[in-house]
């Protein structure tokens, strides 16, 4: 999970470290077509090149795109990294495993989206002004008995994310579960996150947020 990390760039923290877990378990053959989209460093594209498997990589961030290319250079791993808006650039295209970390932190201000550094976080009032298009798009590009892993925080709803991905014909379900300190950015929005419902009130020693991976399969 070692990646050198451009500033700006998402660096690999216990998100990622999580999903690359649930990616260990998955019996995938070599050769295997696996999607790395918001790769950010791309840690877990080379988590996933390592075992053999044919990625390629999306971000919409050209310093992401970047710093993945470098360290999939630094590797000797072959990874093709792309930038464009999450499928964009891989539209036409079937997946035996796509892997999505996006961002899913609640934000007060969305009047005109996130920018910058900002887009590997926020994600609108909800937290899931990315989630909800994954679970939209990414299902069609599956191959049949193909595999969609996502991680984000229980303060973006999985239930929601479970609903929509069952509707859309997938078996669904929470394979991982891990509770982290907050963050800074979290820490900073502990009122704004109270007084919206979506922290209850308590110790801030004691605030936690819990992290979940999804892991829904297309059936053969």
């Amino acid at each position: 999970m070692h990646a050198l990390v451009f500033p700006g760039v998402y660096a690999p923290q216990d998100d990622t470290a999580l999903l690359a877990e649930a990616l260990a378990g998955e019996p995938y053959r070599p050769g295997a077509r696996v999607l790395d989209v918001g790769t950010g460093s791309g840690a877990l594209a080379l988590v996933a090149a390592r075992r053999g498997a044919e990625v390629t990589a999306v971000d919409v961030s050209r310093r992401a795109v970047w710093t993945a290319r470098l360290n999939a250079r630094l590797s000797r791993l072959p990874v093709r990294i792309h930038r464009g808006n999450l499928f964009g650039p891989v539209r036409g295209r079937s997946f035996d495993v796509i892997l999505a970390n996006p961002p899913y932190v609640p934000a007060p201000d969305t009047r005109h989206g996130p920018r910058g550094r900002h887009r590997a976080w926020d994600a609108g009032h909800d937290g899931r002004l990315v989630l909800d298009r994954i679970c939209r798009d990414a299902p069609p590009m599956l191959r049949p008995g193909g595999v969609l892993l996502i991680v984000h925080s229980a303060l973006s709803d999985p239930g929601r994310t479970l609903e929509r991905l069952r509707a859309a014909g997938l078996k669904a379900a929470v394979v991982r579960r891990r509770w982290i300190v907050f963050g800074p950015v979290l820490r900073s929005r502990r009122g704004w996150l109270r007084e919206h419902g979506l922290l209850p009130a308590g110790d801030a020693a004691d605030e936690k947020e819990e992290l979940v991976v999804i892991r829904a399969e297309r059936p053969l």
